[in-house]
C-alpha cells in the first residue's frame, strides 16, 4: 500500500509547479498564458490542495481582465476558493472579489452577466450576496433572456438558503412570471416560483389553467411536474388535473406526450386512463427514432402491464407494430411484453403476425437476422405450448422453413416440434407426415438428428413405420454404402481411361493387368498401374464430390453421432413394427436390412472413404443396436429399453418444464395479489397522527415523482461498513459502501482523535482495475474531536475486480508541513453485478462456443454431498443451474452440470462443473470451467474465495 500511494503521490506532484511560479505566470503572462496557468490552478485546487495564498494575485492580474474564457475560468476559481479563514469569519480579500462581482453584473455583455448570476447561486455567505442584492434584481429586467432566465434562477436560490435578505421574492419572481414573454424564461420562473412558494405557483397556475394546453413546451413540462405533486397534497383538484393531462396527451411534442403519460400512471389507476396513456407510450416507441426512447418507453409500458394486469391486452398487436423498428435489443423488449400479454382473445392473430415476420426473415436480411430469427421461433413456441388450438397451425407453418433456415433455427424449431408431439397426441399423425416428407430436404446433422429421434419415438402403427422406413431409405440412397461408393469410383476410372483412350486413337484395350485385392466389405477389386496414388486420390475426390443423398452425405463427411441415431432409429421401428404386426416375415426383412445399414456404417468409419474414422464411442453404440435386433425377440427387457424408458425420460423432461413455466406464473400472480381479507386504507378516514400521515404523504409524493421508496435494511448497511484507518490515527475513517447500478458510493465518516483543528483536511481516492474516480470529497476543516461525513462517487465500467485506495490530508503546524494518513484498501465485491439468469440450451452452446476467455478452477472440497457442493457454488457466484432438477435425481457418485449468470453490463458468464465423490466420507473433486467474453470476468469468478471452500 506504501508502494502504490508513493507512486501515486509523485505522479501527482511531479510536474506541480509552486506557488511562486504560478504568482509569476498570473503577474508577467498575457491571456493566453493566464488561462493555461488558471487551469493549473482549479486542477490542484480540485485535487486537494486549496492554495489560499494565489487570491490576492488573481485579484490583481486576472480579476481586471476583458477576456471571456478568462473570466469563465474566475469564477470557477471563485466557486472552489475557500470564503473563510480558520477563525471562520469571512478573508478581507473577498470584499475585493465582491466588488469585482458587483461591476460584472451590472456589466454591458449579456453572458458576462449571466455567467455571474450563474455564480450566484452557489454563494452561501449572507456578508457576499447582500451587497450583490441590488444589482441581482435589476436584471430581472434585463432587455437579454440569457440574463433573465439567470437572474431568476439566482433570486431564488438565495431565497431559499438567505430568506431574510429578499423575503419579497415569490412576489418578485410571480410579478416576473406575469410580465414574461420568452418561453425559457417562463419556463425558468416557473420552476424556481415552484421551489419556494408552493401557495404562488397554485394561484398563478390556476388563473391561467385554461390556456396550459396551448402554452410551450418547457412551460407545459415544469406544469406537468408541480400538478403531480399538488394532486398529492391537494385531492380536491385531482379531478380536474386529470382533466388537462388527457387534453395534453393530444399535444404536439413527444417531451410533453411522455411526461403527460407518467403523470397521468402516477395520478391515477384507472382503466381507462391507464390504457390511453399506455397508447401513447405505445405510439411514441413507433415513431420515435432513438432506440434508447424506444427502450424507455417499451419498458414503461412493461411495468403498467405487471401494475395493471389484463388492462392492455387490447393493445397487444400495437406493441407489436415495434417489430418494424431495426435494432434487436428493441424487438426483444417488445418481444417480451407481448409474451406476458397473449390471451386465448389475441393469440390467433399475434401467431400470424409472428408468422410473417418469420417468413421475412427468410426473403430479407434484417441486422443480426438469426437473432431476430431464433426470437420470433422462441415467441412462436411460447404461444403453440400455451394455446394449444394454434399449436398445429404454428407446427405446420415453421416445418416449411427447415429446408430454409439455418443450422441454430432449424433446431430450435425441431425441438418445439419435439415438445409439441409429446404435449398434444391429436396432432401426431399430421406432423409425423410432414416431418417425414422433409426428410429429403434436411442438410443438418442437428437436425437430421432431431427428426430421425421424434421419427423413431412416434411412429406409432404400420403404415407411419412404412413410411419413415421407405424415407430413411431414399435418404440413405444405395447399400451397403462401401460397395456402391467402390463401384461407383471403378466407373468414373474406366470412363477416365476409356475418354483417354479415343483421345489418343487407340482401342479400348482388355481388362488392365495387376494385382487383386479384397476390399473391406468383402468385395473384390482390381489394383492396376492406373490407380496409382494420385489418379486414386483424384478419382476419390470426384466420387466425393458427386451428388449425393442427404443422410448418405452427413455419414460420408463423418457425422457418427448422427449413425448412431439412426441406428437407434432403425432399431426402435424394427421392434415397433414386431409388436403391432402380425407379419412376421416383414419384421425380419427390416430387421435384416437394419443391421446391413448399421454394419455398413461401420465399414464406411473404417475405411478411406470416410473423411474421418469412426470413433470407438459410435461403434460401441452402433454394435449395441445390432446385437438387439438379433436378441429382441428372446428379451422383452430390450424392447421396453428402446420403445418405453426414452420416451418415459423426455416426457418428465417436458413435465418439469411446464411446471417451471407454471410455477413463474404463480409467482408473477402472487406479486399482485390481494388477500380478500385485506384491510382497505382510506387515509381520510384513518385515525392516524399527524406524524404518520406525513410520511405516508411523503411516501405517495415520491411514487408520484418517480422516486424510489425501498428503504434498506440496517443489518445490511452495517454488513457494508469497511474500517479505513486504526483506532489509534489522529484521524479515524470508516466508509459505508453503497453500490449502485454502474456506480460505487463512499460515504465516509471523518473523526478528528486529536485536541487541534486539523485544516484542509481532504479524502484522497485512487483506483486500479475498471473502476474510476468522477466525485472527490471537498476540503473541509475539522475541529477537535468533531466529525464529518463526505462522499465520494466511483464509476463502474466493467465486471472486474477492483481496489480503491487512498489517504487522508491534512495541513500540519507549519505551513509547508503535510500530514498523509494511509487508508485501508476497498475490496470491489463482483457479487454486488452478478445476478443469476436463465438461456436456453441451445443458447448456452452457441455461446460456450463462441466464447473464447477460460478460466479452470480445480475443485477439493469437504462438502458431504455432490448436490450440496452445487447450491453452495451456485450461493458463491449468483449463478443459476440450467441443467434440469429431473437429470440430476438418484445418488450417483459423479455429478455434471451447466450455469448461468449475467452481469449488469450485460456480459454473459457461463460455467460447466464436473465433480465426482471419492468414496463415501472421501473428498469432492474435479474442476469448474468459467467461460466469458471478456477475461476480466471469467477470472474474476474464478478468484471468489467461497469458490473452492463451496
Amino acid at each position: 500500500m506504501d508502494n502504490s500511494y508513493s507512486m501515486v503521490h509523485q505522479d501527482n506532484t511531479a510536474d506541480q509547479p509552486t506557488q511562486q511560479e504560478l504568482k509569476t505566470q498570473l503577474e508577467k503572462g498575457t491571456d493566453e498564458t493566464k488561462v493555461e496557468t488558471l487551469k493549473r490552478i482549479l486542477t490542484i485546487m480540485l485535487n486537494g490542495d486549496p492554495m489560499p495564498g494565489l487570491l490576492m494575485h488573481i485579484i490583481r492580474f486576472v480579476m481586471p481582465s476583458k477576456s471571456k474564457p478568462l473570466k469563465k475560468l474566475l469564477y470557477l476559481y471563485y466557486e472552489a476558493c475557500p470564503k473563510l479563514d480558520a477563525s471562520g469569519k469571512l478573508r478581507q480579500e473577498w470584499i475585493l472579489v465582491c466588488n469585482g462581482i458587483r461591476l460584472d453584473l451590472q456589466h454591458p455583455n449579456e453572458y458576462v452577466r449571466g455567467n455571474t448570476l450563474r455564480f450566484l447561486c452557489k454563494l452561501r455567505e449572507a456578508e457576499l450576496i447582500e451587497p450583490l442584492l441590488q444589482p441581482a434584481r435589476q436584471c430581472l429586467t434585463h432587455r437579454h433572456a440569457y440574463v433573465r432566465k439567470n437572474a431568476v434562477f439566482a433570486i431564488a436560490t438565495i431565497f431559499q438558503h438567505l430568506e431574510q435578505l429578499i423575503p419579497d421574492a415569490p412576489d418578485l419572481i410571480s410579478t416576473f412570471l406575469d410580465e414574461e414573454s420568452d418561453p425559457t424564461c417562463k419556463r425558468n420562473a416557473f420552476a424556481a416560483l415552484m421551489s419556494i412558494s408552493h401557495e404562488k405557483t397554485l394561484e398563478y397556475l390556476t388563473e391561467r389553467f385554461d390556456g396550459i394546453p396551448n402554452a410551450d413546451e418547457l412551460l407545459q413540462l415544469v406544469e406537468l411536474e408541480f400538478i403531480r405533486k399538488d394532486a398529492i397534497t391537494n385531492a380536491q383538484n385531482k379531478a380536474r388535473y386529470l382533466r388537462l393531462i388527457f387534453d395534453l396527451l393530444e399535444a404536439k411534442t413527444s417531451t410533453v406526450i411522455y411526461e403527460a403519460a407518467s403523470s397521468l400512471t402516477a395520478l391515477t389507476n384507472n382503466p381507462v386512463a391507464v390504457k390511453a396513456a399506455a397508447g401513447k407510450f405505445i405510439e411514441l416507441a413507433i415513431k420515435e427514432a432513438d432506440n434508447n426512447v424506444k427502450l424507455i418507453v417499451l419498458e414503461k409500458v412493461d411495468q403498467l402491464r405487471q401494475k395493471n394486469e389484463g388492462i392492455l391486452d387490447e393493445l397487444t398487436m400495437e406493441i407489436l407494430r415495434v417489430l418494424t423498428s431495426p435494432d434487436i435489443d428493441v424487438r426483444k423488449k417488445a418481444l417480451a411484453i407481448v409474451l406476458e400479454m397473449v390471451s386465448s382473445k389475441n393469440v390467433e392473430e399475434v401467431v400470424i403476425l409472428l408468422k410473417k415476420e418469420l417468413s421475412k426473415t427468410v426473403d430479407e436480411q434484417y441486422e443480426k437476422n438469426t437473432e431476430y430469427r431464433s426470437l420470433l421461433i422462441h415467441a412462436i413456441h411460447h404461444c403453440a405450448i400455451k394455446f394449444s388450438e394454434v399449436a398445429a397451425s404454428v407446427v405446420d407453418s415453421l416445418m416449411e422453413f427447415i429446408a430454409d433456415f439455418n443450422n441454430a433455427s432449424a433446431v430450435d424449431v425441431i425441438s418445439f416440434v419435439k415438445e409439441v408431439v409429446e404435449r398434444f397426441p391429436k396432432l401426431r399423425p399430421t406432423i409425423m407426415e410432414r416431418l417425414v416428407s422433409t426428410l429429403a430436404e434436411v442438410r443438418a446433422g442437428k437436425v437430421y438428428r432431431g427428426v430421425l429421434w421424434i421419427v423413431g419415438e412416434y411412429s406409432l402403427d404400420e403404415k407411419d413405420i412404412r413410411e419413415a422406413w421407405k424415407k430413411i431409405r431414399a435418404s440413405l440412397g444405395e447399400i451397403p454404402i462401401l460397395a456402391s461408393e467402390q463401384r461407383l469410383l471403378d466407373e468414373v476410372q474406366e470412363g477416365k481411361e476409356e475418354t483417354k483412350d479415343q483421345v489418343n486413337g487407340h482401342a479400348k484395350p482388355s481388362a488392365p493387368t495387376g494385382s487383386r485385392r479384397v476390399l473391406a466389405d468383402g468385395t473384390y477389386a482390381t489394383e492396376s498401374a492406373l490407380t496409382s496414388e494420385a489418379a486414386s486420390k483424384a478419382h476419390l475426390d470426384a466420387v466425393k464430390a458427386a451428388q449425393k443423398p442427404p443422410l448418405r452425405q452427413l455419414i460420408l463427411d463423418g457425422d457418427y453421432y448422427l449413425a448412431t441415431v439412426l441406428a437407434s432409429t432403425l432399431t426402435k421401428l424394427v421392434m415397433r413394427h414386431s409388436e403391432i404386426s402380425q407379419d412376421t416375415a416383414r419384421t425380419n426383412a427390416l430387421r435384416a436390412e437394419a443391421m446391413l445399414i448399421m454394419i455398413s456404417i461401420i465399414r464406411v468409419g473404417q475405411s478411406h472413404f470416410g473423411k474421418s474414422p469412426i470413433d470407438e464411442d459410435s461403434v460401441d453404440r452402433i454394435m449395441s443396436c445390432v446385437r438387439s435386433l438379433s436378441q429382441f425377440s428372446q428379451r422383452k427387457d430390450l424392447e421396453s429399453v428402446f420403445l418405453d424408458d426414452t420416451r418415459k425420460a423426455f416426457r418428465t423432461i417436458v413435465q418439469t418444464e411446464e411446471k417451471k413455466r407454471a410455477a413463474k406464473d404463480a409467482a408473477e400472480r402472487a406479486k399482485t395479489a390481494v388477500q380478500v381479507d385485506d384491510v382497505v386504507t382510506i387515509r381520510q378516514l384513518s385515525k392516524r397522527s399527524t406524524a404518520d400521515g406525513d410520511l405516508d404523504l411523503e411516501h405517495d409524493l415520491e411514487a408520484a415523482t418517480g422516486g424510489d421508496t425501498a428503504t434498506d435494511d440496517l443489518s445490511s448497511k452495517l454488513s457494508r461498513v469497511v474500517q479505513l484507518t486504526g483506532f489509534s490515527d489522529p484521524v479515524y475513517a470508516e466508509a459505508y459502501v453503497k453500490v449502485h447500478q454502474f456506480d460505487i458510493v463512499l460515504d465516509v465518516l471523518l473523526v478528528n482523535q486529536t485536541m487541534d483543528t486539523l485544516q484542509n483536511l481532504s479524502v484522497e481516492f485512487a483506483t486500479l482495475g475498471d473502476l474510476k474516480v468522477v466525485e472527490k470529497p471537498t476540503t473541509q476543516n475539522l475541529a477537535p474531536h468533531d466529525f464529518l461525513n463526505v462522499q465520494a462517487t466511483i464509476k463502474v465500467s466493467s465486471t472486474d475486480t477492483g481496489v480503491i485506495f487512498g489517504n487522508v490530508v491534512y495541513d500540519g503546524s507549519s505551513s509547508t508541513e503535510t500530514n498523509v494518513v494511509i487508508l485501508n484498501d476497498v475490496q470491489v465485491d463482483i457479487m454486488d453485478y452478478i445476478h443469476a439468469a436463465h438461456c436456453t440450451e441451445t443458447e448456452f452452446r452457441n455461446m460456450w462456443t463462441e466464447f473464447e476467455w477460460e478460466n479452470k478452477v480445480n475443485i477439493n472440497s469437504k462438502a458431504k454431498t455432490l448436490r450440496e457442493f452445487l447450491k453452495k457454488l451456485m450461493d458463491c457466484t449468483n449463478m443459476s443451474c440450467l441443467t434440469p432438477e429431473a437429470s440430476m435425481q438418484g445418488d450417483c457418485q459423479f455429478l455434471s452440470a451447466n450455469l448461468y449468470a449475467r452481469s449488469v453490463f450485460g456480459e454473459d458468464a457461463l460455467a460447466n462443473l464436473s465433480i465426482e465423490k471419492q468414496g463415501e466420507n472421501g473428498p469432492i473433486t474435479g474442476f469448474v470451467r468459467i467461460r466469458s467474453r471478456s477475461q476480466g470476468l471469467a477470472l474474476s469468478l474464478g478468484a471468489l474465495k467461497g469458490l473452492n471452500k463451496a
